[in-house]
């Protein structure tokens, strides 16, 4: 069974920098496009950053030029660095697979992100 744990999260000043942590087991992750997802208090779930399996990086236009998504598949982990962060990011974020997206099981606990000063 595929597994994401993700870390990393926390409560940061808006303009402050975090990276997120995924690791990801029970696929051969290097073969798999990735994604981190993200969810605010009554808003529903939106695609921030997507990595393809040859390390092609796609943007929500909410985050681009402040967030990077990487992966190191040595160690079947991705990452997001955020930096000059806005309270509007202020949300949970989870990692998972494009392809397991329409799985509830798929889904690992995610890591709060607060902004507030």
């Amino acid at each position: 069974q595929v597994q994401f744990v993700e870390s990393g999260g926390g409560l940061v000043q808006p303009g402050g920098s975090l990276t997120l942590s995924c690791g990801v087991s029970g696929i051969i992750f290097s073969q798999y496009a990735m994604g981190w997802y993200r969810q605010a208090p009554g808003k529903q779930y939106e695609s921030v950053a997507h990595i393809t399996a040859p390390g092609v990086k796609t943007y929500a236009d909410s985050v681009r030029g402040r967030f990077t998504i990487s992966r190191d598949n040595a160690k079947n982990t991705l990452y997001l660095q955020m930096n000059n962060l806005k309270p509007e990011d202020t949300a949970v974020y989870d990692c998972n697979a494009p392809y397991l997206l329409e799985d509830p099981d798929s889904w690992g606990q995610g890591t709060q992100v607060t902004v507030s000063s």
